[in-house]
């Protein structure tokens, strides 16, 4: 039985037990009259039965679909002859490959002899023999926790609480994943740049001047002996997000103020999602539409003018950055401007200000922690952005603030260095995981800078 086929089974089977944890609950009370006997309402003995039947059985289906495939995989090769499993860890990984392939109808990469073939049919044994015992297991133990729960049950047991202690530990748990998670990736990406910077100087990429990660691949090689300065990566970084927070934060600002002070409710319950649109737009989309429509057209504006405008500049990237960032500077400042009290406005109006100076003097100020905490977190997704930059500004490392030029970011580096097959022993490689470490360092702190703000002032108008 396939695995999506189990989980409807348990959604079922979930829902039948809930109707008779229910039920035993008001029997065990003595009927629906004696209702207050029981401690709890009959709903939380319903859930009380329903989670013990799901959650062990959803651990184990969880454990079993991360473990299979490794223990069928060594079963296969305990069967396999001596000599094939004498070979090297790679040439063993092709023939498993191979045989994963054969079973599974996909091409091989050669013709398969008959000790592959037999390992096929093996595998194929195995793997419906695992989706039997798979399914037998787990909605046997479903059954098993279901009775357990539903035995238990008295009128005086405390359903209520123990529904909420395990609800509670849950939602623990899933607060505890995502921040290992992060930990994780954190520590994965420093323990990387510690090894680049055993290779590199910190000094020599903090504030080198010069990024050309080309390392010699031999002792004789010349013309590649690598330059780690990511000033003029940090330098291209900034300059596009700031072209992109000109562009965004005016438009997304005023926007926000006119859809919230101005604007009808009709007008505003259409405009307001049509600009939310531009937020979920693939940025492979705002990319295309830079290279081939902007970048043309600021070149050509360029020109008309006598100035000298690269066909990849950070102008047309910036332009279009700040177009996508429009919805995240707009939505989070109508949210703020709507949240300043009502009260604020009528005791304005109250004293003779006009609609434009209460906006000007009492609403943006009070707004104000919020919008400058919205604007620092669209600096933080213009910063990480990459497709749009790879196609609009290029890929050159140049040191300039000329808005003309071309110019490249972090993140475009780092998918440059990343791709095709690398050594991961290499300054080369290893400097991606440098690039990202100061990229995490700088959109953090925009936002807990961000946060700071917000958290500082926000009480001066609740």
């Amino acid at each position: 039985m396939q695995t999506y086929m189990i989980v409807i089974v348990l959604l079922a089977f979930m829902a039948f037990v809930y109707q008779v944890g229910k039920r035993r609950a008001l029997h065990t009370a003595g009927g629906p009259k004696a209702i207050r006997e029981l401690h709890s309402l009959p709903s939380y003995y319903g859930f009380y039965v329903m989670l013990w039947a799901a959650l062990p059985s959803l651990l184990v289906l969880l454990l079993w679909g991360l473990f299979q495939e490794s223990v069928l995989t060594q079963l296969v090769i305990s069967a396999l002859p001596q000599e094939m499993q004498a070979l090297s860890k790679a040439e063993l990984g092709l023939i498993i490959n191979d045989v994963r392939n054969l079973a599974s109808g996909d091409i091989v990469s050669q013709e398969p002899d008959a000790n592959i073939r037999a390992a096929a049919a093996h595998l194929q044994s195995l793997q419906s023999t695992a989706d039997l015992a798979k399914a037998v297991v787990i909605l046997a133990l479903s059954v098993a926790a279901a009775i357990l729960a539903w035995r238990s049950i008295a009128p005086r047991m405390r359903a209520r609480n123990r529904v909420e202690w395990i609800i509670q530990s849950l939602l623990i748990i899933s607060a505890s994943v995502a921040i290992l998670t992060t930990i994780g990736i954190v520590m994965s990406v420093l323990f990387e740049s510690l090894r680049f910077f055993q290779k590199v100087p910190f000094s020599d990429f903090l504030f080198g001047l010069e990024w050309s990660p080309q390392t010699a691949l031999r002792a004789d090689q010349v013309g590649a002996t690598g330059a780690f300065g990511a000033i003029p990566l940090l330098v291209g970084t900034l300059l596009i997000s700031f072209i992109a927070l000109v562009v965004a934060v005016p438009i997304g600002l005023m926007s926000a103020i006119y859809l919230s002070e101005y604007a009808t409710p009709h007008l505003r319950s259409i405009a307001k999602p049509v600009i939310e649109v531009l937020a979920g737009i693939p940025t492979v989309v705002y990319g295309f539409f830079a290279a081939l429509t902007v970048a043309p057209a600021v070149r050509g504006f360029g020109e008309s003018f006598g100035l000298d405008v690269s066909s990849e500049s950070a102008l047309a990237a910036g332009l279009v950055m700040g177009v996508m960032i429009i919805p995240f500077v707009s939505s989070l400042s109508d949210d703020v401007i709507n949240a300043v009290p009502q009260a604020m406005r009528d005791a304005s109006f109250a004293l003779g200000a006009t609609h434009s100076e209460t906006v000007r003097q009492v609403i943006l100020p009070a707004a104000l922690p919020g919008i400058m905490g919205g604007v620092l977190l669209a600096a933080s997704r213009a910063i990480g952005e990459t497709m749009i930059v790879v196609m609009a500004a290029g890929l050159s490392a140049n040191l300039t603030v000329n808005p003309l030029e071309a110019v490249t970011t972090v993140t475009v580096q780092i998918v440059t260095l990343l791709v095709g097959d690398q050594e991961f022993d290499s300054a080369k490689t290893l400097a991606a995981f440098a690039l990202g470490l100061m990229l995490f360092t700088i959109t953090l702190a925009l936002n807990v800078l961000a946060l700071h703000i917000v958290r500082k002032y926000r009480e001066q108008y609740e």
